[in-house]
């Protein structure tokens, strides 16, 4: 058998929304004290029915729960798995994002997609517009993001959007905070390889494989965006997997992509030694294989 160059893998893990906040933190505290790569959280407000159906199983949210994670841990990557731009606006979203970098002392990673869950979108009154028109207003959105969190001041006329003059300041700790897309769809993914710096789909590995060569063709597209996703995209696969481990919930599999510079937050570090008390339960998980990092330490506060 041939052999040839495997790049190192990374696991991350996607925790159950509706485990008891107490149990996220202890989970993520033995994760981060460990080799795991980074912590991912479901931007939902409550479980898919595939309907109108609400669902009553408990969801603790997204944007409350990442800057406690960030809080306690000091060298995993962190952000949601992803967030949707039907439910929440582009300057939300970026000045958030800014905020937790600071937080986690450049850890953070801003997931985002156009949004798909009926139920919340019914039950909140919030409109799930039609996919062309979502997908419009994903892109306008992530283009107003990438401005926000790079430039100065931003300005910004679309179909959907009207952006004056308008800061996201303090800037984020990271030179370039990046922006994760998690999609499948064939527009999207072009969006993707023009704007985004990572990349997640969903499904079995023969799906998986149809969508990455899918993306490979939307970089491409033109010399630009293939040079650009050449330097900087990371692609990843998340597949539904059974596992008793206790603790341990998701993943993803990400292939290529640059290492950016780790860092680190002791101040707020206290590694348990013990993996967390957590039932055992059917969890979600994944790999991320990406371009092994830096060796990084995690130190504990005083």
């Amino acid at each position: 058998m041939a052999s040839g160059y495997v790049r190192p893998v990374d696991f991350s893990v996607w925790p159950n929304m509706s485990y008891p906040v107490e149990e996220l933190l202890d989970l993520a505290r033995w994760l981060d004290a460990g080799d795991w790569h980074g912590f991912w959280f479901a931007d939902h407000y409550m479980g898919n029915t595939g309907t109108t159906e609400v669902s009553d199983t408990p969801g603790h949210e997204c944007w409350a729960i990442l800057p406690a994670v960030a809080a306690v841990t000091c060298r995993m990557r962190l952000g949601p798995l992803v967030a949707p731009t039907s439910i929440h606006h582009p300057a939300l979203l970026a000045n958030r994002a800014a905020t937790i970098d600071h937080l986690s002392n450049g850890r953070f990673v801003l997931g985002l997609g156009a949004g798909w869950q009926i139920n919340e979108h019914h039950a909140y009154g919030i409109e799930l517009e039609a996919p062309g028109r979502r997908v419009t207003r994903f892109e306008e959105s992530i283009r107003i993001i990438r401005s926000l969190l790079d430039e100065r001041r931003t300005d910004f006329t679309g179909e959907i959007h009207t952006i004056r003059d308008a800061p996201c300041e303090p800037k984020p700790v990271q030179d370039r905070l990046p922006i994760l897309v998690g999609t499948g769809g064939d527009r999207m993914l072009r969006i993707t390889a023009r704007h985004a710096d990572e990349w997640n789909t969903w499904g079995r590995p023969d799906g998986a494989a149809e969508r990455m060569a899918a993306m490979r063709s939307a970089c491409d597209a033109s010399a630009a965006t293939r040079r650009r996703c050449a330097a900087q995209c990371s692609r990843s696969w998340s597949s539904p997997t059974m596992t008793r481990r206790r603790g341990a919930c998701s993943t993803a599999l990400e292939v290529s992509g640059p290492s950016r510079g780790d860092r680190t937050n002791s101040s707020n570090c206290s590694p348990p030694t013990d993996p967390p008390a957590s039932t055992n339960s059917s969890c979600r998980t994944g790999l991320w294989v990406r371009p092994r990092p830096r060796d990084r330490t995690c130190s504990s506060g005083s």
